[in-house]
């Protein structure tokens, strides 16, 4: 089955009780037993119909063992880090999510976990930063904002190498352009609020392992620490997901012509993309996946003027987020990455000048044209 039918037709695509062939929205808390322990369901924290169906669904696009969704991106990276032990140490991509860094910096911490933060795309850098305490090397790639590349097959090798686990968050590639279990990583997570939800409609996060012990292992932590997601939410995401890859062509498409715009403008200093042959990591990452996607970053020359930029617009809007049929527009140093501290993300190349957007599907003529006028003088 290829992916845009996978999409359709993966995990529980009908109601196996009805014939529905869109599952439907299990509002229900508790199930009735046939005799003690003799259930399908026993419990909607421990299962449900329609998280069930997702969850099976995001499995088999990803190709793993068995997936997890969650209240949130955060909620799905919080159990997945919950996996480990007090002094444990954690390998992690240093240009990571502004919402990782803090959890795994100000929460997880309190827990005696120990992370370093490096360059998961210089090899050399993430096999000097193993410790005899180290058990898993959490990736990012591509990297929020920066779009830093890392070769997922080089650093599963150095994780088997050592007997840790390889988590890859890959939200920004999506299961259409980019499979991390194929690669040889061991957990794969999305922020599926954004492209596999693409509708700016739900806040949801997914996991999917690949081994049956794993499963084991975050099933009992998701039942435990009970950060599910909802029957509607699950059911808003399974919806979404059928039109992941038609979206994600129309996406990359516009974002293509964004990028040739942007890179003609006198204004902008840098553009960060990983189709760009002259990105860092390029070559790479045309090797582990099929698209670029459509995040863009880009450097004007000041704070004031980015922050002109995202007063000017009309059909991108200023949001949090991303991944969604709608254009966005941010600064990560004042939103999605202001919890770092300013000289970290100096440091990292989080210029105060930094303005990320998210291409939507709107008419490419008008999104060039929104962005002309935004960035011209006055």
């Amino acid at each position: 089955m290829r992916k845009k039918t996978k999409f359709i037709h993966g995990g529980i695509s009908r109601d196996p009780y009805t014939g529905a062939v869109s599952t439907p929205i299990y509002q229900v808390s508790t199930y009735k037993q046939d005799g003690v322990g003799n259930f399908i369901y026993e419990y909607s924290r421990t299962g449900n119909p329609t998280r069930e169906s997702l969850e099976k669904l995001i499995a088999d696009i990803e190709g793993g063992k068995r997936g997890f969704a969650f209240g949130s991106g955060m909620a799905a990276i919080t159990a997945v880090i919950q996996l480990f032990s007090a002094g444990d140490h954690i390998i992690a991509t240093d240009d990571v999510y502004g919402g990782t860094f803090r959890v795994m910096t100000k929460v997880l911490n309190r827990f005696n976990l120990e992370v370093t933060f490096v360059d998961t795309s210089d090899l050399d850098t993430v096999k000097n930063a193993v410790k005899p305490n180290t058990k898993a090397i959490y990736v990012e790639t591509p990297t929020n904002p920066l779009l830093k590349i890392t070769d997922i097959q080089a650093v599963s090798e150095i994780a088997k190498e050592n007997n840790l686990k390889l988590i890859v968050d890959n939200t920004f590639s999506t299961p259409y352009w980019q499979n991390p279990l194929e690669l040889g990583a061991d957990i794969v997570l999305h922020s599926a609020t954004k492209y596999l939800g693409g509708h700016s409609d739900v806040v949801a996060g997914l996991v999917v392992v690949n081994d049956d012990k794993l499963a084991e292992d975050v099933h009992f932590i998701q039942n435990s620490t009970g950060g599910i997601l909802g029957p509607q939410d699950s059911w808003l995401l399974i919806r979404g997901i059928k039109t992941l890859g038609v979206r994600m062509e129309e996406i990359e498409e516009n974002t293509k012509k964004v990028v040739n715009f942007l890179q003609d403008n006198k204004h902008v200093q840098k553009v960060y993309y990983p189709g760009l042959a002259n990105h860092p990591g390029h070559d790479i990452h045309s090797k582990q996946a099929d698209g670029f996607g459509g995040m863009i970053s880009f450097t004007v020359e000041s704070e004031a003027k980015a922050l002109d930029v995202l007063k000017k617009v009309k059909y991108f809007t200023l949001a949090e987020s991303l991944g969604a049929v709608e254009s966005l527009i941010s600064i990560p140093a004042l939103m999605t990455h202001a919890s770092i501290p300013k000289e970290r993300r100096h440091e990292l190349g989080i210029e105060d000048g930094l303005i990320r957007i998210s291409v939507g599907i709107e008419d490419i003529e008008d999104l060039l044209e929104d962005l002309e006028n935004a960035l011209q003088d006055e």
